[in-house]
């Protein structure tokens, strides 16, 4: 009984949805909504000063941007927090007590403090190198440089600490690039 009741269901349920569907797999549209795809669409109405768009038509202008004035870096570096300032120092003794994975863990925290300090890229390379990750530790000096904006001591310390890293790996010639960039400031 009950499997008869079940198949005559399955039965009823494919003729309902076979009744909604249409003839061809196509969708019904409406003579007077069917798009006319061989029609081009009309030319732009001239207006009486003339000109074929009116005003409210035609395309606004757009800012242009100078690429020689804007800047490329960070003009000046942020400083620290007090927190952040805590957290570097913390890890600083970390270094220094052979803890590296500490110190970026508190470096980690300081970075979600003050995300654009340039200081705290640079520890956070020192960190890196530290545990052998010299990628990690390239990208972190890079990074720091982006943010040193003006401040020709930070730029110094990061070229310099990028010149001791690319020899770590064998890139002389990426250290004697960063090292003539330290000497050029």
């Amino acid at each position: 009984m009950l499997r008869q009741i079940l198949i005559g269901g399955g039965l009823a349920a494919s003729l309902v949805l076979a009744g909604c569907a249409s003839p061809g797999g196509s969708i019904y549209v409406p003579a007077s909504q069917s798009p006319d795809y061989d029609r081009a669409p009309a030319p732009p109405q001239t207006t009486e000063s003339g000109s074929r768009v009116k005003k409210s038509e035609q395309p606004a202008e757009t800012e242009v941007i100078d690429r020689d004035t804007a800047p490329r870096h960070q003009e000046q570096g942020e400083s620290l927090s007090p927190a952040a300032a805590s957290l570097m120092r913390e890890a600083s003794s970390l270094l220094a007590q052979g803890d590296p994975r500490g110190a970026v863990s508190k470096l980690e925290r300081a970075q979600r403090i003050s995300p654009r300090s340039a200081e705290i890229y640079y520890k956070l390379s020192e960190a890196y190198v530290a545990l052998d990750q010299l990628g990690a530790a390239e990208q972190f000096t890079l990074k720091g440089l982006s943010l040193a904006g003006s401040n020709t001591g930070l730029q110094r310390a990061g070229w310099m600490l990028l010149a001791d890293i690319r020899r770590a790996t064998g890139n002389t010639a990426g250290a004697d690039h960063a090292e003539a960039r330290a000497d050029a400031l």
